[in-house]
């Protein structure tokens, strides 16, 4: 969805140390397409095995997960499940972002143009259901627990958080703040970087959002929140009106006393005739969420790992065994920490 809250919502830096033998719950189609459209060759070209099955996505979730476990990170993974009726419009809009993206990315090969090659080729990345399939295998062979959401991934972690079965919700999104997230944490990664352009990178700190700290600074309340989306656009009305963001949005809330007033002001039927923003709002509001999950974390297979990895996808042997064993050792060490307490 990538609503545009970052210039208006309240967060804080933080490190990865304090989110120490925390339970976090990851959006994870957020963190898999992130992979696929980051880690990438130097001509924008997703990485593959000999067979060209596509890594890009393993290899980014392989280190992630293993890195942030090394720290005494508890991870769950939540995956997508049948998406609202009202997303189709955005389907068929990011299809044709990517038909388009495509035909330039042609262009810029033709031209040799290696910085819009990368660019254009971030914007055609797709998840296949294969891909997906072994992401899952992967975790599960971690030890981690995962999580099939009934309806959208990333409510169903701000579901989790608000029951206190997570401490917080893991994605690059600000989506879980109007599904009810209470914490939410962005740029969880130990590198702490990203590219910035063809030049280099730039330097990213992990940034903690409180849901109560977001709608006290802004002076409004949850259903205020999601009209504020609405009206700036979201996944099931994409765009939202024109003209109109996060800020001026906000001024329309507290200056106008009703939902429907603020609507009839901004003349959403011209925007949306065949569209209600009720059934936007209540689509937010009533996502379907699950309690049917179990959160264990297991000890990690790694003929499980070695068989995917380095004989299914051609990952270096020695690469996935060194992690792994640096991996095991930093756990060893954290519980033995762990018990010095109890002595």
């Amino acid at each position: 969805m990538g609503l545009k809250f970052k210039d208006i919502v309240e967060k804080e830096e933080i490190a990865i140390r304090d989110l120490k033998d925390k339970i976090l719950a990851v959006d994870s189609m957020n963190i898999l397409y992130q992979f696929l459209t980051t880690i990438r060759g130097i001509d924008g070209s997703v990485l593959t095995d000999k067979n060209g099955s596509v890594t890009s996505h393993l290899i980014g979730l392989f280190n992630r997960a293993t890195s942030l476990m090394e720290q005494g990170l508890k991870l769950v993974f939540v995956f997508d499940g049948k998406p609202p009726k009202l997303k189709e419009k955005t389907k068929e809009i990011r299809k044709a972002v990517k038909a388009k993206a495509q035909l330039k990315l042609k262009e810029a090969q033709d031209g040799a143009d290696y910085s819009e090659m990368r660019r254009q080729a971030a914007r055609t990345a797709n998840l296949t259901k294969e891909m997906v399939d072994d992401a899952k295998t992967v975790i599960t062979a971690l030890g981690l627990p995962v999580v099939q959401a009934p309806s959208e991934g990333e409510a169903q972690t701000a579901y989790m958080v608000a029951i206190g079965d997570a401490y917080a919700s893991v994605s690059q999104d600000y989506d879980n703040l109007i599904f009810g997230c209470k914490t939410l944490v962005r740029n969880l990664s130990i590198a702490g970087k990203k590219r910035k352009n063809k030049f280099g990178f730039t330097i990213v700190k992990p940034e903690m959002m409180k849901l109560d700290n977001v709608l006290s600074s802004l002076e409004i309340n949850q259903d205020q929140l999601i009209v504020l989306a609405i009206l700036s656009g979201t996944d099931y009305n994409p765009g939202g009106i024109k003209g109109i963001g996060p800020k001026k949005g906000l001024k329309l809330i507290k200056e106008n006393k009703s939902f429907e007033e603020i609507f009839k002001k901004v003349e959403w039927d011209k925007s949306y005739p065949d569209l209600k923003w009720q059934e936007v709002f209540d689509t937010i509001k009533n996502i379907p969420v699950t309690d049917k999950y179990e959160l264990k974390w297991n000890k990690i297979d790694r003929p499980a790992l070695i068989k995917l990895l380095v004989e299914k996808h051609d990952f270096s042997e020695n690469r996935v065994i060194s992690k792994l064993d640096r991996l095991e050792r930093s756990q060893k060490e954290l519980s033995q920490k762990g018990l010095s307490a109890f002595f």
